[in-house]
């Protein structure tokens, strides 16, 4: 039963890293004109939404989203969620209409022809370089600016599936009270169980997500930072960990 099973997550599996090069290549020539200006950018995250959002539902899964507070379309955000699964790209894609960029690791850039785009229209860093975690900072400031919000994973990749959450890194919080703009912690429950970083692991089925309340920014000042960095894992810990959360 067991062979029957890592056969069927071995072709789920090849089907979805086709699915994710394979329906980019078609919109290369529209995808190379919305990134050529960065007035364009919006444009761009339209495509890439319809995108995500046509992954996850030929991979068979299926987004329920709980919201404590509604997203204003409008509005910049600093968006902190955790991070398990090669799918949180595409889930928080599907689950906000507000324009962002990903501060990613640099290793992103390789990956055929999804690198390619990525490293143009998000921003890379590599977290032991001081000078590029310096230019990414520099960078989100510059985007934060004209309008475009921030997605940061604060704890990074952590494909140790045992550990619930990882320690946080700084600079979202940084960004989020140098900008006075809202956090918001996004708790991701089921990336991690639907698709691992094990490769003959998960399958179909629900993903559920959690919008928390925004933590407001305005009076807050830099030193604050390292205190929501807290509160902002104490409520995904908390989210995780305890059952009445979920």
């Amino acid at each position: 039963m067991k062979f029957f099973k890592n056969i069927f997550i071995l072709f789920w599996r090849v089907w979805f890293y086709c699915w994710v090069l394979f329906t980019i290549i078609p919109v290369i020539p529209v995808l190379l004109i919305v990134i050529s200006k960065e007035e364009w950018y919006p444009y761009f995250f339209k495509i890439a939404r319809i995108w995500a959002k046509t992954i996850l539902f030929v991979m068979g899964f299926r987004l329920e989203v709980e919201e404590e507070q509604k997203i204003n379309p409008k509005k910049s955000y600093i968006f902190t969620p955790n991070h398990t699964s090669m799918i949180d790209i595409m889930v928080m894609l599907a689950i906000t209409k507000n324009p962002f960029v990903f501060i990613g690791k640099s290793e992103l850039a390789k990956i055929p022809i999804f690198g390619f785009f990525y490293k143009r229209t998000n921003i890379l860093v590599d977290r032991s370089n001081p000078r590029s975690r310096k230019k990414a900072f520099d960078e989100a400031n510059k985007r934060l600016k004209n309008g475009i919000s921030i997605c940061v994973f604060p704890e990074g990749m952590v494909p140790d599936e045992k550990i619930v959450l990882s320690e946080f890194k700084s600079g979202a919080f940084r960004l989020a009270i140098e900008h006075k703009v809202p956090i918001v912690p996004i708790t991701f429950y089921d990336c991690k169980k639907r698709f691992s970083y094990t490769f003959f692991s998960g399958g179909p089925g629900k993903l559920r997500v959690k919008i928390h309340k925004f933590i407001e920014t305005k009076n807050l000042k830099i030193e604050d930072h390292k205190k929501i960095k807290q509160l902002v894992y104490d409520i995904l810990h908390k989210s995780l960990t305890c059952p009445s959360e979920k």
